[in-house]
């Protein structure tokens, strides 16, 4: 078996004791030093991307292991592999691995026990929010070290701005889509019902994600840009026509009965023993991300929607 082999055998042990744990972001590592920050409070929603192909990374390689940390876990690892049933040339090969990579005379001597607050080892990260399981393992096993100050290697996978972004929309939390709606309660068969959201409930929302140790971060920020109605039936007419509302509709005012509601819905049919409609309020969140380094940009838009069970009634009319 070739060294790489055995590196390997060993981070995916590490990662199926790790799943076991129930860990998620920091599942491989000791702990990446990502961190995040809410700049901005929102709330518990968690964004659906608009763009149903794009996903945060699923791996990167990020700053992981100080040499204390990372010689502890070699130590406690290659104890656990040599105690092991390997055979006998797997751990040799990964002896003289080891030896070649952290020994006195290799590429990182005493695992840089010596340059300890100085640097920290980067090593792969898999993002265990990431859907496809498979794009988890794109990134393949490989530890290099970076001074502090000093910028990452400019590679295929490796943390820069706008990844560190992507991170942050990943942990950007909005509101709860709650509408208001005039005439509230049990809806009226053939009346407009006004739809709004308010605007001083739904704010922009900001994230940081940071590398501190190494001065980099970018903030991804969420702010709501359109209200879509659903009437969860085809018994109804929305206003406008494509229940795509302009911003976060219009507030309903003493006088505007007899108009057309900017955004709204009205129903042609009573629910009666067909039970209530499922009404789904979509809110359409903007993206907009700026890094350390001066970039910065759109990423897709997210949307958060809520539903409501919506009961119609027919009010009946006698005429004399």
């Amino acid at each position: 078996m070739a060294r790489a082999e055995v590196t390997n055998d060993l981070e995916n042990e590490q990662e199926a004791e790790a799943d076991r744990d129930g860990n998620e972001l920091e599942a491989t590592v000791t702990g990446p030093t990502v961190t995040f920050s809410e700049d901005a409070p929102g709330g518990n929603g968690r964004l659906t991307s608009s763009d149903t192909s794009w996903f945060p990374p699923a791996c990167y390689y990020a700053p992981t292991y100080t040499p204390e940390q990372y010689r502890a876990y070699w130590d406690e690892l290659s104890s656990e592999f040599y105690g092991a049933g390997h055979l006998p040339e797997d751990k040799e090969a990964l002896r003289q691995d080891l030896e070649e990579t952290y020994g006195e005379n290799g590429q990182y001597p005493n695992y840089n026990i010596d340059k300890q607050g100085e640097g920290m080892f980067w090593t792969v990260v898999r993002n265990a929010n990431h859907p496809d399981e498979e794009a988890r393992y794109a990134c393949e096993f490989r530890t290099f070290w970076v001074d502090f100050g000093q910028p990452p290697p400019d590679e295929p996978g490796v943390l820069d701005t706008e990844m560190l972004a992507e991170l942050a929309y990943e942990r950007v939390r909005v509101p709860e889509t709650e509408i208001e709606w005039n005439p509230a309660g049990a809806q009226t068969v053939n009346l407009a019902t006004w739809i709004w959201l308010d605007e001083a409930e739904f704010e922009p929302v900001s994230v940081t994600a940071s590398l501190d140790t190494y001065g980099l971060w970018a903030t991804a920020t969420a702010t709501p840009v359109a209200l879509t109605v659903d009437p969860g039936t085809a018994d109804a007419v929305t206003h406008p026509a494509t229940g795509e509302c302009a911003g976060l509709g219009e507030p309903y005012r003493e006088g505007l009965a007899e108009q057309e509601p900017p955004c709204g819905v009205t129903y042609l049919r009573a629910t009666g023993e067909a039970g209530a409609h499922p009404l789904t309020a979509s809110l359409t969140w903007e993206i907009t991300w700026e890094g350390s380094d001066g970039a910065g940009g759109m990423l897709p838009d997210g949307v958060f929607e809520t539903s409501y069970d919506i009961t119609v009634e027919e009010i009946q009319t006698i005429i004399k």
